[in-house]
């Protein structure tokens, strides 16, 4: 079990569409010490999944950050409304394109040696002269 997965469960077990806590509330749920920086940047308890190892915790137990107060050290973690299946953004926005959209991906190959940039036809750079 990674350090952060007790978080997990904690708020995995929370009823409340609103969990709010403290960062030494965290601290006491994972059993050790936020990382030194944590609570002094904002941008740590952002809902970026790449943000780091805590923040993919929280978002797989279903939950966002919002209300950081890196002052009083309280963040509120807000349970994220569950769509339908099949009805993700990806999907919805797939559902606006063409079906003809994507026919070609793969499929062309430039030859070796062809640049691209350069123009069809040779003498239409010499429209300007």
């Amino acid at each position: 079990m990674g350090k952060y997965e007790r978080l997990g469960e904690f708020l995995k077990s929370q009823r409340a569409k609103e969990v709010p806590m403290t960062f030494a509330e965290i601290e006491r749920v994972i059993g050790s010490k936020l990382p030194p920086n944590s609570p002094q940047y904002p941008a740590w308890w952002s809902n970026n999944p790449s943000n780091n190892v805590m923040t993919k915790v929280w978002l797989a137990a279903g939950f966002r950050t919002e209300q950081v107060d890196t002052k009083t050290r309280r963040v509120v973690f807000r349970r994220v409304e569950q769509s339908a299946p099949g009805t993700s953004a990806a999907q919805a926005k797939k559902e606006d394109r063409h079906p003809i959209f994507g026919a070609l991906k793969g499929s062309v190959h430039i030859p070796e040696g062809v640049d691209l940039t350069e123009p069809a036809d040779p003498d239409w750079g010499k429209v300007y002269e």
